[in-house]
């Protein structure tokens, strides 16, 4: 089994990318996913963040309220902190669960967002990188995330840098251009991979 750690800042296109090497044949681990399943309404998760953040991160229907949680938590970095504590512990179990469940011989991708930032690098055998430069990505999250353009720095500010990230890929997706131009740099990063299992 060879494990990917595949992480990229907001608006790099790391899904697609997710997407494309699933496409391939790798086993997804999704981060993202998994916090969402980990804070669903009835589970430990959730009421642990409604415990530390208060009946204001709810909605009307007892889920959470992820645009009231989030105005609290990129606004404030110790407020981001507490929400990690509470959800990372959860995610890492969810996923090592599903990376058991992989075939011995897979190539097994965890879609980390905040790998960089919570030094993650060295549980993987390889770091990938999804890359683009910042203007392009708050292009991306103004046109196609309804973001302002100071949302879109702030949700990029409360990230690592783009510098922090490249420091620990062992290889980088270029995404700044189009759909089109990704795919294959997406397949020539799969064929390197799938020759490490």
């Amino acid at each position: 089994m060879l494990k990917i750690g595949l992480t990229g800042g907001i608006g790099a296109g790391k899904s697609e990318v997710s997407r494309l090497l699933a496409a391939h044949g790798a086993v997804i681990v999704d981060s993202d996913v998994i916090a969402r399943e980990v804070v669903a309404p009835g589970t430990p998760g959730l009421a642990a963040v409604a415990a530390e953040f208060g009946p204001g991160v709810l909605a009307a229907d007892g889920s959470l309220d992820r645009p009231a949680l989030g105005a609290v938590v990129f606004a404030d970095p110790e407020r981001l902190k507490a929400l990690n504590a509470i959800v990372h512990p959860l995610v890492r179990a969810r996923s090592a669960e599903l990376e058991s469940a992989a075939a011995p011989d897979a190539v097994v991708v965890h879609d980390v967002p905040l790998l960089a930032e919570n030094g993650l690098g060295p549980l993987y055998d390889l770091v990938v990188v999804v890359d683009a430069a910042d203007e392009v990505r708050i292009d991306r999250l103004v046109r196609l995330r309804g973001m302002t353009e100071d949302e879109a720095r702030a949700r990029m500010a409360a990230q690592a840098s783009r510098a922090d990230r490249l420091a620990i890929a062992d290889l980088v997706i270029d995404n700044s251009g189009s759909l089109a131009e990704l795919a294959p740099r997406v397949g020539e990063a799969w064929e390197r991979l799938a020759a490490r299992r």
